[in-house]
């Protein structure tokens, strides 16, 4: 008996709500300890972690090719996510934070089921361009990591400014300290983009088959890239930090979410 793809991703979807719902009940004990996890809690999340890696390649690996359409690119993105927050160690330092990036997950897990698709690109035919949407998803989630971090240091600092301290101060890291990781992400993630940007503007008929068009999705990336390209800017000639980093961060995800699953939702779903 074949188990239906459907399943799998209704299984991933349901791991990462109960890993939300523990580590928001985590960030609500008082004196918690957010990096202390126990064993079964590691396993459970590789576990997840796994299940997920494994519906998405059956999911996308497609016999007559890869399939990137918007239910697989949310998932994937999604995927991502979860796997850059907790090798970096953000799920283990910032329940709250773990909570939001688990329960975007688990409605993003759901996606592929919810939004079936057919956007396939032929192994043999379209090489280059998986590579080139392989890039462009890894520079999506790192922002989007980056900009749930945002949103998470956020919160810490309007909880200082209102004199709340964490439940456990020792175990929560320096906002200097994730202003410093938040920014080597959006470097990585910069580079990657302008990467993709490079890959589409001078190779796109190499990659889709046709001439380069200045489309709504590569504007938007164009405004996405410029907005980050002034952060990174700001950063290093003037010291940006703090709310005003934070807000850009914010508006450039914001404007690569428009570009690329928004532009995703309006061919497949709309048109």
């Amino acid at each position: 008996m074949i188990i239906p793809l459907s399943f799998f991703h209704f299984v991933v979807a349901a791991l990462y709500a109960v890993g939300a719902w523990a580590r928001w009940r985590t960030s609500l004990r008082p004196n918690n300890d957010d990096t202390s996890m126990p064993i079964y809690v590691r396993v459970f999340a590789l576990l997840t972690l796994g299940l997920h890696a494994c519906a998405l390649f059956r999911a996308i690996a497609t016999p007559d090719g890869i399939d990137i359409s918007i239910g697989n690119a949310t998932s994937l993105v999604a995927f991502l996510c979860v796997l850059v927050a907790w090798v970096s160690g953000l799920m283990r330092a910032l329940a709250g934070f773990s909570s939001i990036v688990l329960g975007g997950a688990a409605l993003a897990a759901l996606m592929p089921a919810l939004l079936p698709g057919n956007y396939l690109y032929a192994y043999s035919t379209h090489s280059w361009a998986a590579f080139h949407i392989a890039i462009a998803i890894s520079a999506y989630a790192l922002f989007f990591v980056a900009a749930m971090q945002a949103l998470a240091m956020l919160g810490l600092e309007k909880r200082l400014h209102r004199g709340v301290t964490s439940e456990n101060p020792s175990r929560t890291p320096p906002l200097l300290t994730l202003e410093h990781y938040l920014f080597r992400l959006i470097t990585l993630a910069f580079v990657l983009l302008t990467l993709t940007l490079i890959s589409g503007l001078f190779f796109t008929e190499e990659i889709f088959g046709k001439p380069f068009e200045l489309t709504h999705k590569t504007s938007l990336s164009i405004i996405a890239w410029l907005i980050f390209g002034t952060l990174l800017l700001g950063r290093w000639r003037f010291g940006w930090r703090g709310r005003r980093a934070l807000y850009w961060i914010l508006s450039g995800t914001a404007t690569l979410l428009l570009a690329y699953l928004g532009y995703k939702f309006i061919v497949e779903i709309i048109l």
